[in-house]
C-alpha cells in the first residue's frame, strides 16, 4: 500500500519528514488526529531504515489517538520516529544536538504536536527538545517505570475477565521484550509470585533479568510464542505477533506494554483462536496519563485498572471481544467531544 493511501485508510492528518544534516537528524513525524487537542507524539530512537520509520510513526500515532481518548485526555495522537544517526549518539554533545535539532524542527508545529518520550528516548532528551520548543511533556516523569506498573495493574483487571481471578500468584506469564517497560512489569509480577519466562531480541538482556530474579527462565525470542502460558505479554517494538504465528500461541490472554503488537488481521486470528486480547492503547497508558496530568504512579496505574475493568464489564455484558469494545469506547469519545467543536 502506498503511504498516502495508508494515511487515508487510517485517517491520518499529516506526515512530516524532518532532516538536519549536521546533527544527523532524520525523522518521521505523523499526526493522526487533533480532534481532541494537540497530538501527543511519542518520540522513538532506533536503528531502522526510512520505510520502517515512516510506517512505525503511522501505526504508533493511531494507537496514541485511541490511548489518549480512552484515558480521557484532551489530546490527539502522534508519533515521531527518529532513525539512529550514522555516528550514533554516545557522545553527549551529539545527543544534545540531535534532540535540540528535533525541537527546532518541530517548533512551527507546536500547536499541533506535543513531544514526549518513548523507546530509546529519556526525559533528559525531551528536556533538550524543550530548550527549542515549549511543546513537550514528561521531561520530569519516569514514564517507562510508570507504564510498566500500569500494565501490571491492567493485566490483573484483564486476568479477572480472562482467567477468573486477578491474583498473579502461580500464573504463567511470558514477557517478550525486556526493555525498561518489560523489566518493570517483570519486577511487579515476580514480587507477586508469577511464574515468569522472558525473552528479548538481545538475549543477554533477557538472561541478565533471569539471573536477577530468582526462578525466572530466559528463552530465545523465536521460541517465546511456543512456551505454554496463561498470559503472553508483548513488550517490544511493535507487531511482535505475526498473524501466521497466532496458532503457535499457548496462552489465554494477551496483555502487554507494546504498541500495536497485532495487526487488525492478527486481532481476528487471535479472536478465532479463543484468546482474549487487551489492546495496547487500553493497558499501556499510565506513563502517558502521568506525563499529561502530573498524576503519580499509583494514581495513573489505578486509572488504567479502572479503564480495563470498564472494558471487560462491557465486553462481558454484550459478549464482545475486549479489543473491539476498547476501540469503540475510544472512537465514541472522539465523536462526542469532537462534535462540540473548537473553543
Amino acid at each position: 500500500m502506498l503511504i498516502l493511501e495508508e494515511m487515508q485508510a487510517r485517517g491520518h492528518e499529516s506526515l512530516t519528514i524532518l532532516q538536519h544534516a549536521p546533527s544527523g537528524l532524520r525523522a518521521a513525524l505523523a499526526v493522526h488526529s487533533t480532534v481532541l487537542g494537540p497530538a501527543i507524539a511519542g518520540v522513538r530512537l532506533r536503528e531502522q531504515d526510512e520505510e520502517l520509520a515512516v510506517r512505525g510513526a503511522l501505526a504508533l500515532s493511531e494507537s496514541l489517538t485511541l490511548k489518549a481518548a480512552l484515558a480521557g485526555l484532551n489530546y490527539g495522537g502522534g508519533a515521531c520516529v527518529l532513525m539512529m544517526p550514522e555516528t550514533g549518539v554516545d557522545d553527549p554533545h551529539a545527543r544534545e544536538a540531535l534532540f535540540r535539532a528535533l525541537g527546532r524542527q518541530v517548533r512551527p508545529l507546536a500547536s499541533r504536536a506535543v513531544l514526549t518520550e518513548d523507546i530509546g528516548v529519556t526525559p533528559a532528551d525531551i528536556a533538550f527538545v524543550g530548550q527549542e520548543t515549549p511543546a513537550t511533556l514528561g521531561m520530569n516523569t519516569d514514564t517507562s517505570a510508570i507504564t510498566g506498573y500500569g500494565v501490571y495493574r491492567g493485566m490483573k483487571a484483564a486476568a479477572r475477565f480472562a482467567l477468573g481471578a486477578e491474583s498473579m500468584r502461580g500464573v504463567r506469564v511470558v514477557i517478550m521484550g525486556v526493555g525498561a517497560v518489560g523489566r518493570s512489569l517483570a519486577a511487579h509480577l515476580h514480587r507477586e509470585g508469577a511464574k515468569l519466562t522472558v525473552a528479548d531480541e538481545r538475549s543477554e538482556r533477557a538472561q541478565a533479568l533471569a539471573d536477577q530474579l530468582s526462578g525466572v527462565e530466559a528463552v530465545p525470542c523465536r521460541s517465546a510464542l511456543d512456551v505454554p502460558s496463561d498470559i503472553f505479554a508483548p513488550c517490544g517494538f511493535g507487531h511482535s505477533i505475526h498473524s501466521a504465528d497466532v496458532p503457535r500461541l499457548q496462552c489465554r490472554l494477551i496483555a502487554g506494554g507494546e504498541h500495536h503488537p497485532l495487526t487488525r488481521r492478527g486481532e481476528e486470528a487471535v479472536k478465532e483462536a479463543g484468546i482474549v486480547y487487551m489492546p495496547d492503547f487500553a493497558i499501556n497508558s499510565a506513563g502517558l496519563i502521568a506525563a499529561a496530568t502530573g498524576a503519580d504512579m499509583n494514581a495513573a496505574a489505578e486509572q488504567v485498572y479502572q479503564i480495563v475493568t470498564r472494558i471487560t464489564h462491557v465486553a462481558e455484558q454484550y459478549s464482545k471481544p475486549p479489543s473491539v469494545v476498547a476501540r469503540r469506547m475510544a472512537e465514541r469519545r472522539i465523536e462526542l467531544i469532537g462534535s462540540l467543536g473548537r473553543a
